[in-house]
């Protein structure tokens, strides 16, 4: 409030004032005969006070009275009260994100531990019923076989069945071996990868003289085992397909570690897909 008045020793009440605070009005006031001014809603910041008033006749006086002052900010209203209050809001809504993100990881972890334990119990009751049963009925067969005489019509029929049954037993392992949980690092992928080829060694349509490389680009980094094994088995049956279908010369598989992503290339350079194949798909694949 500012608090001002005009001297007249004629008529006193005529006298009249206009008045405007520089930074906050954009005009002079119209002329009031109240002796005082008040501002009740300034910011921070630097002002000029200008008054000017006119006799009993209505003349403005030539010159004016001017006060300059300065309104000092509330602690909250300060560039570092501000600024705080911003840097507090971001720490707060990044305490509760990593709070989120920690209680989501802790779900997934959860997940996936239960999923790595139902496969490690379907593995163990595979191996323990289905494939023990298909190599006790193996080693029976073998053993019929053995007593017929050379020239029985029904062995070659029996040694066919041999070869199909050591067929599926050895998939049969491979199916456990991949649904099983290995104790080690993901750094065994590039081993668990290396011994494809010696698992495929035995099977004629694999091509044991392959040259087959697997590369590692960037610094292998540790992942959870259920995500290791899927990691394992995608590229395992690429590979697979690799040496059993393409009749390349020369395959590799690429492991590839960021920052942000694990990438498994798998190439080759054998025949490739028929575009017909690729088109339309083939049934039951």
């Amino acid at each position: 409030m500012f608090g001002y008045a005009g001297l007249s020793l004629s008529v006193p009440e005529r006298v009249r004032f206009r008045y405007r605070l520089d930074g906050f009005d954009h005009d002079w006031s119209e002329p009031v005969a109240t002796r005082e001014a008040v501002y009740t809603n300034l910011s921070p910041s630097s002002y000029r006070f200008r008054l000017i008033a006119s006799n009993s006749d209505g003349v403005w006086s030539s010159e004016e009275a001017a006060i300059g002052f300065e309104v000092d900010p509330l602690f909250w209203q300060t560039w570092w009260f501000r600024a705080s209050g911003v840097m507090g809001c971001m720490i707060a809504g990044l305490a509760v994100y990593r709070f989120r993100l920690h209680q989501m990881t802790r779900r997934l972890n959860v997940r996936f531990e239960e999923r790595l334990a139902e496969r490690t119990r379907i593995a163990q009751e595979l191996h323990d019923t289905l494939l023990q049963g298909f190599l006790s009925v193996s080693m029976q067969v073998h053993v019929a076989n053995d007593r017929l005489p050379a020239d029985s019509p029904i062995q070659p029929a029996l040694t066919r069945v041999l070869q199909l049954m050591g067929q599926v037993i050895d998939e049969g392992r491979n199916t456990v071996r991949g649904l099983r949980s290995s104790s080690g690092s993901s750094f065994d992928l590039e081993h668990a990868f290396s011994r494809i080829q010696e698992e495929l060694a035995p099977d004629s349509m694999a091509g044991s003289q392959i040259e087959f490389r697997v590369i590692v680009d960037g610094e292998p980094r540790p992942l959870h085992p259920l995500l290791r094994d899927e990691v394992y088995r995608i590229g395992r049956e690429a590979l697979i397909n690799a040496f059993r279908h393409s009749r390349a010369t020369r395959i590799d598989l690429e492991l590839k570690y960021s920052y942000s992503h694990l990438r498994v290339l798998v190439r080759d350079n054998g025949c490739g897909i028929d575009p017909q194949i690729l088109g339309s798909g083939v049934d039951g694949h």
